[in-house]
């Protein structure tokens, strides 16, 4: 079998996604810890457009992009299969996991911003949850995929750690019980999944962390 290794932050939410889903697939891989500060030369190499992690190396072939890297280990090694079978039910997967990219970006802008700016990104953030409340969740099901995990699982499992560390962080409430009652018992539901429960990073470090990244960048911009 190819060599694999994972390029990325241990903390973060991207990252995450393909560690769950190397997992799931009981892949074998090398992780290759980053620098957020310091990007080692092959990350540079790898993923010369946006030079971000993660970037997946299999047989020595470099992708970058979570969501891409994670349909490519769901084509490459199609046992547990993460997108549905049925034509229909994988557009409206993909739809989803498209979505939880989207609410990433709006949840970015809460950690970002101070004030009444703040208070703008977590109406918007709202605005996204919302629609993921009342049009995602089927009753009876525990998960996305049902029983088991699957792609959108995984694309909204990271968008949720994110933002209840953004929320720690801040002081900041936006999982309210009352609006999000839906998400939050699928979120319960998926993170109590053993391998995801197992390879969720420590939440105290992840602020910790996340403290540490805010001060080195303010320092950087001064």
């Amino acid at each position: 079998m190819a060599e694999v290794k994972l390029h990325g932050f241990w903390y973060s939410p991207f990252t995450l996604r393909v560690v769950w889903t190397l997992k799931l697939k009981g892949i074998a891989y090398e992780n290759i810890e980053e620098d957020r500060f310091n990007k080692s030369p092959q990350l540079l190499e790898y993923n010369p457009v946006y030079k971000k992690t993660p970037v997946l190396v299999h047989g020595g072939k470099p992708l970058p992009e979570s969501m891409i890297i994670v349909e490519y280990i769901d084509e490459t090694w199609p046992h547990n299969p993460l997108l549905p079978s049925d034509p229909y039910d994988r557009a409206q997967a993909r739809f989803w996991a498209k979505y939880a990219d989207d609410t990433v970006s709006a949840a970015r802008a809460l950690f970002r911003r101070r004030g009444e700016e703040r208070e703008k990104a977590i109406e918007k953030l709202w605005e996204h949850l919302t629609v993921v409340e009342e049009h995602c969740f089927v009753e009876g099901k525990k998960l996305f995929g049902g029983d088991t995990i699957n792609i959108v699982d995984i694309a909204f499992g990271a968008l949720a750690e994110y933002v209840v560390n953004v929320e720690d962080i801040t002081d900041v409430k936006v999982l309210e019980a009352e609006k999000f009652p839906h998400f939050l018992s699928w979120f319960n539901n998926f993170k109590n999944v053993p391998v995801i429960r197992e390879n969720l990073p420590d939440r105290e470090k992840v602020i910790a962390a996340s403290k540490s990244i805010i001060q080195k960048e303010k320092v950087l911009a001064s």
